[in-house]
């Protein structure tokens, strides 16, 4: 009788141990469906997202290959300008030594004009209206001029001043 009372007990336990062996098993089995499902989801997910990052791709280069086209189209209008900027530069200098040319005989010229301004003034003669007509109209003139010529030194200057920069 014992050992048919062993044999009950391991039969028992036994089936203890199979029922809750058959729930583990019927729990795994979930859980590795549900991963199987996130893993089919996530290779969908993936292939789409590939599929995107190509399509991505392929419009980048065709981006890059028409900028390039356009870039190669708008260099000769670089080198133009370029080449106008350096003109304007040669210009700018030429007018800048033509300018100070141009005041240093004028600053050569004013001593004369003042030896002869100085000569005329140590003859007494009476003034007429003719001369003073004639006075007005040099002066008038020469301010005139020197008025020019002061503003043209002062664009030069401010022209170089900008090209220090």
């Amino acid at each position: 009788m014992l050992a048919q009372i062993s044999i009950f007990i391991i039969a028992l336990a036994f089936a203890v141990l199979v029922f809750f062996l058959v729930r583990t098993l019927r729990s795994a089995s979930t859980s590795l469906e549900k991963v199987t499902d996130t893993l089919l989801e996530v290779q969908k997910t993936i292939d789409e997202l590939s599929y995107e990052v190509k399509q991505m791709l392929r419009h980048a280069n065709d981006i890059t290959i028409d900028v390039e086209h356009k870039m190669k189209q708008i260099e000769p209008v670089v080198t133009t300008v370029k080449n106008l900027g350096d003109v304007l530069a040669e210009i700018t200098a030429a007018g800048k030594q033509l300018s100070t040319t141009f005041m240093s005989k004028l600053n050569k010229a004013k001593p004369a004009q003042a030896a002869a301004k100085a000569t005329v003034a140590a003859e007494p003669a009476q003034p007429s209206d003719s001369t003073f007509q004639a006075y007005d109209a040099v002066h008038s003139k020469s301010s005139r001029a020197s008025n020019w010529l002061a503003y043209v030194d002062i664009a030069a200057g401010a022209w170089s001043k900008i090209r220090s920069r």
